[in-house]
C-alpha cells in the first residue's frame, strides 16, 4: 500500500524515525563527489550514504578494507557541498572504530569536524557497544549496520546470505535492539532473509534500511554505481541496474573519439 509523501524541505535523523511512524518507505543511495551527489540530492533521495564502498567503486580495491579515515572525510565533504536536502550518512572505514572506543570517538570526531556529515555508520552489535556509546555521548548520530558487514569478509570469508540459521537470526534480532536501546537512529540490514529483516523492523522503533534484505524493512539503501549500471561485473538477486551507463558510456566515449580522429569535432560551429 502506498503512504502519501510529506514534504521535507530538509531530512534530519528525527525526520527518519517520522517517516517510518507515517509508513513512508526511505530512499537510500551511496555517493562519492560532488557532482554525483548534487544530481542525487537534487533528485529527491532521503540519505546518502558516503560509503566505504568508495573502496571498491572510486579506487578499484577488492574490499572496503584498504580506505582511510582521510580518505573518507575527503569523499565525504565533497558531498556535502553538494547537498540541499538529503541527510550525509559516513561511514567510519575498517581500522577506525573496532578497537578502542576513544579511537573511535576520535575518529568520528574527525569525520564531522573535517566533512560537514550529519551522522556515522558503524559495522556490529554488542561487539563495539562501547564505541558507540561514547560517540552518540558526543552527540554525534550514530546509523548500525548488521548482517553481511564487509569490513568482516575475511572472518566470514565469504558474500553469503547471513543469518539463515536460527542462532544467528537471534543474535541478530538481539544486536538490532541493543543498538536501538543504546540510541542509534537507524540500522542497514545487509543480505539477511527477507523473513528476518520484516521481523527486525517490527521489533524496534528506529527505521531499518535494507540491502538485500527484502521489502518488509522501511527503506533500501543501493550502491549507486551499481543501480545506473556504471559498474557490469556484479550481479547480486537484490541489485535492480535502472541504467545501462557502463554500455552508453562506453558508445559515448568510443563516438568522440571517432570523430576526433576524423576531424568530425570539431565542426565549424564548435570554435571560435
Amino acid at each position: 500500500m502506498s503512504v502519501a509523501k510529506k514534504e521535507y524541505k530538509r531530512i534530519t535523523v528525527k525526520t527518519l524515525v517520522d517517516m517510518k511512524a507515517y509508513g513512508e518507505k526511505i530512499s537510500m543511495l551511496t555517493a562519492y563527489d560532488y557532482t554525483m551527489a548534487k544530481i542525487v540530492d537534487g533528485a529527491g533521495i532521503d540519505v546518502i550514504l558516503v560509503g566505504d564502498s568508495a573502496s571498491n567503486v572510486m579506487a578499484g580495491h577488492e574490499t572496503t578494507l584498504p580506505i582511510t579515515l582521510d580518505q573518507m572525510i575527503y569523499h565525504a565533504s565533497s558531498v556535502v557541498r553538494a547537498i540541499d536536502r538529503a541527510l550525509v550518512v559516513v561511514d567510519l572505514p575498517f581500522g577506525s572504530y573496532q578497537s578502542d572506543p576513544k579511537e573511535a570517538l576520535r575518529s568520528a570526531i574527525r569525520i564531522m569536524k573535517e566533512s560537514g556529515g550529519h551522522a556515522v555508520k558503524l559495522e556490529g552489535g554488542k561487539e563495539i557497544k562501547e564505541s558507540i556509546k561514547r560517540i552518540l555521548n558526543a552527540g554525534i548520530p550514530v546509523m548500525g549496520h548488521l548482517g553481511l558487514t564487509p569490513q568482516s569478509i575475511y572472518k566470514f570469508g565469504t558474500y553469503t546470505v547471513r543469518a539463515k540459521e536460527e542462532q544467528e537470526a537471534a543474535d541478530l534480532i538481539k544486536d538490532a535492539k541493543l543498538l536501538e536501546r543504546i540510541g542509534c537512529f537507524a540500522i542497514v540490514l545487509e543480505k539477511i532473509p527477507a523473513k528476518l529483516a520484516k521481523e527486525v523492523a517490527e521489533s524496534v522503533s528506529i527505521p531499518i534500511i535494507g540491502i538485500g534484505a527484502g521489502s518488509g524493512v522501511d527503506g533500501q539503501v543501493l550502491v549507486l554505481h551499481d543501480m545506473l549500471g556504471m559498474t557490469h561485473e556484479f550481479h547480486p538477486r537484490f541489485l535492480r541496474r535502472y541504467m545501462n551507463l557502463y554500455e552508453e558510456m562506453t558508445n559515448a566515449i568510443s563516438q568522440y573519439v571517432d570523430d576526433v580522429k576524423t576531424v568530425d569535432f570539431p565542426n565549424d560551429s564548435e570554435q571560435y
